[in-house]
Protein backbone atom coordinates (compact mmCIF):
# COMPACT_ATOMS: atom_id res chain seq x y z
CA UNK A 1 0.00 0.00 0.00
CA UNK A 2 3.14 2.17 0.95
CA UNK A 3 4.37 1.56 -1.92
CA UNK A 4 1.28 2.14 -4.14
CA UNK A 5 0.58 5.64 -2.04
CA UNK A 6 4.58 6.56 -3.16
CA UNK A 7 3.73 5.79 -6.84
CA UNK A 8 1.21 7.98 -7.04
CA UNK A 9 2.33 11.20 -5.39
CA UNK A 10 5.95 10.50 -7.51
CA UNK A 11 3.39 10.83 -10.76
CA UNK A 12 1.76 13.79 -9.40
CA UNK A 13 4.78 15.70 -8.86
CA UNK A 14 6.18 14.37 -12.28
CA UNK A 15 2.73 15.86 -13.81
CA UNK A 16 3.00 19.06 -12.44
CA UNK A 17 6.49 19.55 -13.23
CA UNK A 18 5.82 19.14 -16.62
CA UNK A 19 2.61 21.08 -16.55
CA UNK A 20 5.33 24.07 -15.47
CA UNK A 21 7.93 23.33 -18.33
CA UNK A 22 4.80 23.57 -20.80
CA UNK A 23 3.08 26.36 -19.42
CA UNK A 24 7.29 28.49 -19.34
CA UNK A 25 7.28 27.06 -23.30
CA UNK A 26 4.15 28.78 -23.82
CA UNK A 27 4.79 31.68 -22.09
CA UNK A 28 8.23 31.92 -24.03
CA UNK A 29 6.54 31.46 -27.11
CA UNK A 30 3.99 34.19 -26.62
CA UNK A 31 6.62 36.64 -25.39
CA UNK A 32 8.27 36.25 -29.09
CA UNK A 33 5.25 36.64 -30.60
CA UNK A 34 4.68 39.83 -28.86
CA UNK A 35 8.27 40.86 -29.25
CA UNK A 36 7.08 41.50 -33.41
CA UNK A 37 5.75 44.08 -34.56
CA UNK A 38 4.68 42.92 -37.33
CA UNK A 39 2.11 40.01 -36.16
CA UNK A 40 -0.98 41.94 -34.49
CA UNK A 41 -1.79 41.39 -30.12
CA UNK A 42 -4.26 38.37 -29.53
CA UNK A 43 -2.71 36.26 -33.09
CA UNK A 44 -1.28 33.41 -31.59
CA UNK A 45 -1.18 31.22 -35.00
CA UNK A 46 1.52 33.17 -36.86
CA UNK A 47 5.53 32.60 -36.28
CA UNK A 48 8.51 34.30 -37.34
CA UNK A 49 6.88 36.71 -39.83
CA UNK A 50 9.35 38.63 -41.86
CA UNK A 51 9.01 41.79 -44.61
CA UNK A 52 10.63 40.91 -47.75
CA UNK A 53 9.05 43.45 -50.38
CA UNK A 54 9.10 47.56 -49.39
CA UNK A 55 7.14 49.84 -51.79
CA UNK A 56 4.59 49.35 -54.29
CA UNK A 57 2.07 46.99 -54.17
CA UNK A 58 3.35 43.02 -54.11
CA UNK A 59 1.23 40.65 -54.39
CA UNK A 60 0.39 36.66 -55.61
CA UNK A 61 3.64 35.31 -54.14
CA UNK A 62 3.92 31.45 -54.96
CA UNK A 63 6.62 28.80 -53.66
CA UNK A 64 8.45 26.88 -56.22
CA UNK A 65 8.09 23.19 -55.67
CA UNK A 66 11.59 22.44 -53.97
CA UNK A 67 10.70 25.54 -51.54
CA UNK A 68 13.63 27.52 -52.52
CA UNK A 69 12.36 30.44 -54.27
CA UNK A 70 9.43 32.35 -55.03
CA UNK A 71 8.29 34.13 -57.99
CA UNK A 72 5.74 37.31 -57.46
CA UNK A 73 3.61 40.04 -59.08
CA UNK A 74 5.16 43.82 -58.33
CA UNK A 75 4.10 47.28 -59.80
CA UNK A 76 6.94 48.84 -57.36
CA UNK A 77 7.73 51.86 -59.64
CA UNK A 78 11.41 52.22 -57.95
CA UNK A 79 12.15 48.45 -59.45
CA UNK A 80 11.36 50.41 -63.10
CA UNK A 81 7.92 49.35 -64.08
CA UNK A 82 4.77 50.86 -64.91
CA UNK A 83 2.42 48.46 -63.76
CA UNK A 84 2.42 44.36 -62.54
CA UNK A 85 5.01 42.47 -63.69
CA UNK A 86 6.70 39.28 -62.41
CA UNK A 87 9.69 39.00 -60.07
CA UNK A 88 11.67 35.79 -58.37
CA UNK A 89 13.38 36.04 -54.84
CA UNK A 90 14.98 33.58 -53.27
CA UNK A 91 14.44 32.36 -49.89
CA UNK A 92 15.56 34.27 -47.35
CA UNK A 93 15.88 37.25 -49.42
CA UNK A 94 14.95 40.52 -48.77
CA UNK A 95 14.64 43.82 -50.97
CA UNK A 96 14.42 47.04 -49.01
CA UNK A 97 17.28 48.48 -50.47
CA UNK A 98 18.01 45.72 -53.88
CA UNK A 99 15.97 44.53 -56.61
CA UNK A 100 14.46 41.47 -57.27
CA UNK A 101 15.22 39.67 -61.06
CA UNK A 102 11.97 40.59 -63.44
CA UNK A 103 11.20 37.37 -64.86
CA UNK A 104 8.26 38.73 -67.12
CA UNK A 105 9.09 40.64 -70.41
CA UNK A 106 8.54 44.39 -69.42
CA UNK A 107 5.89 44.53 -71.60
CA UNK A 108 1.96 44.69 -70.70
CA UNK A 109 0.51 43.92 -67.59
CA UNK A 110 0.88 40.42 -65.78
CA UNK A 111 -1.33 38.67 -63.50
CA UNK A 112 -0.98 35.45 -61.37
CA UNK A 113 2.44 33.25 -61.87
CA UNK A 114 3.06 29.84 -60.66
CA UNK A 115 5.78 27.57 -60.94
CA UNK A 116 6.38 24.55 -62.93
CA UNK A 117 7.26 21.22 -61.29
CA UNK A 118 11.02 21.51 -62.64
CA UNK A 119 11.27 24.58 -60.75
CA UNK A 120 13.27 26.18 -64.01
CA UNK A 121 9.90 27.27 -65.37
CA UNK A 122 7.22 29.77 -64.45
CA UNK A 123 3.54 30.30 -65.82
CA UNK A 124 1.90 33.75 -65.61
CA UNK A 125 -0.57 36.00 -67.53
CA UNK A 126 -0.07 38.88 -69.30
CA UNK A 127 -1.38 41.39 -71.99
CA UNK A 128 2.28 42.04 -73.77
CA UNK A 129 1.23 40.25 -77.35
CA UNK A 130 -1.92 43.34 -77.49
CA UNK A 131 0.25 46.11 -76.32
CA UNK A 132 3.74 47.02 -75.01
CA UNK A 133 2.66 49.97 -72.73
CA UNK A 134 0.15 49.28 -69.40
CA UNK A 135 -3.49 48.86 -69.96
CA UNK A 136 -5.16 51.31 -67.79
CA UNK A 137 -5.97 49.70 -64.68
CA UNK A 138 -9.15 51.10 -62.17
CA UNK A 139 -8.81 49.18 -59.57
CA UNK A 140 -11.59 51.35 -57.75
CA UNK A 141 -15.03 52.09 -59.29
CA UNK A 142 -17.70 53.68 -56.98
CA UNK A 143 -15.54 53.25 -54.22
CA UNK A 144 -15.51 49.43 -54.29
CA UNK A 145 -12.78 47.13 -55.64
CA UNK A 146 -12.74 45.71 -59.27
CA UNK A 147 -10.29 43.93 -61.02
CA UNK A 148 -9.71 44.70 -65.06
CA UNK A 149 -10.73 41.73 -67.28
CA UNK A 150 -8.92 42.50 -70.59
CA UNK A 151 -9.51 40.15 -73.19
CA UNK A 152 -5.88 40.11 -74.32
CA UNK A 153 -4.41 37.68 -71.44
CA UNK A 154 -3.14 35.04 -72.15
CA UNK A 155 -1.01 32.53 -70.48
CA UNK A 156 2.28 32.13 -71.18
CA UNK A 157 5.54 29.44 -69.79
CA UNK A 158 8.78 31.24 -69.00
CA UNK A 159 12.56 30.38 -68.08
CA UNK A 160 13.80 31.87 -65.06
CA UNK A 161 15.96 34.39 -67.18
CA UNK A 162 12.44 35.41 -68.35
CA UNK A 163 12.59 34.04 -72.00
CA UNK A 164 8.73 32.55 -72.71
CA UNK A 165 9.20 29.03 -73.97
CA UNK A 166 5.37 28.60 -74.63
CA UNK A 167 2.01 30.03 -75.08
CA UNK A 168 -0.62 28.08 -73.35
CA UNK A 169 -3.54 29.93 -74.90
CA UNK A 170 -4.93 31.67 -77.87
CA UNK A 171 -8.51 32.09 -77.21
CA UNK A 172 -10.28 35.57 -77.80
CA UNK A 173 -10.78 36.27 -73.91
CA UNK A 174 -9.42 37.11 -70.40
CA UNK A 175 -7.10 33.85 -69.77
CA UNK A 176 -5.52 33.89 -66.20
CA UNK A 177 -4.78 32.94 -63.02
CA UNK A 178 -3.42 29.39 -63.55
CA UNK A 179 -1.88 27.26 -60.67
CA UNK A 180 -0.73 23.91 -61.10
CA UNK A 181 -1.60 20.97 -59.23
CA UNK A 182 0.52 19.02 -56.51
CA UNK A 183 1.22 16.53 -59.00
CA UNK A 184 2.36 18.83 -61.34
CA UNK A 185 0.15 17.09 -64.27
CA UNK A 186 -2.10 19.54 -64.52
CA UNK A 187 -3.39 23.66 -64.67
CA UNK A 188 -6.27 24.94 -63.62
CA UNK A 189 -6.97 28.75 -64.87
CA UNK A 190 -9.68 31.04 -65.29
CA UNK A 191 -11.25 32.06 -68.25
CA UNK A 192 -14.48 34.05 -69.51
CA UNK A 193 -14.24 32.00 -73.01
CA UNK A 194 -17.74 31.25 -72.54
CA UNK A 195 -19.18 34.55 -71.92
CA UNK A 196 -18.76 34.42 -67.98
CA UNK A 197 -15.57 34.12 -66.01
CA UNK A 198 -15.53 30.25 -65.43
CA UNK A 199 -13.17 27.97 -64.26
CA UNK A 200 -11.07 25.30 -66.86
CA UNK A 201 -8.45 23.15 -66.54
CA UNK A 202 -6.13 21.51 -69.09
CA UNK A 203 -2.73 19.80 -69.63
CA UNK A 204 0.70 20.49 -68.06
CA UNK A 205 1.31 21.51 -72.06
CA UNK A 206 -2.12 23.40 -72.49
CA UNK A 207 -3.31 20.35 -74.54
CA UNK A 208 -7.25 18.48 -73.30
CA UNK A 209 -8.80 21.81 -72.09
CA UNK A 210 -11.98 21.11 -70.03
CA UNK A 211 -14.60 23.64 -68.59
CA UNK A 212 -15.42 22.63 -65.19
CA UNK A 213 -17.47 25.02 -63.85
Amino acid sequence: MRTFLFLIALMAVISCKDSVNTEAAATTEAEKVNDNPLIMEGENHFKDIQQVTFGGDNAEAYWSFDDKQLVFQSNNTAWDVECDQMFLMNNGDSFRESVPKMVSTGKGRTTCAYFLPDNEHIIYASTHLAMDDCPDTPLKENGKYVWPIYDSYDIFVADLEGNITAQLTDEKGYDAEPTVSPQGDKIVFTSDRSGDLELYTMDIDGSNVKQIT
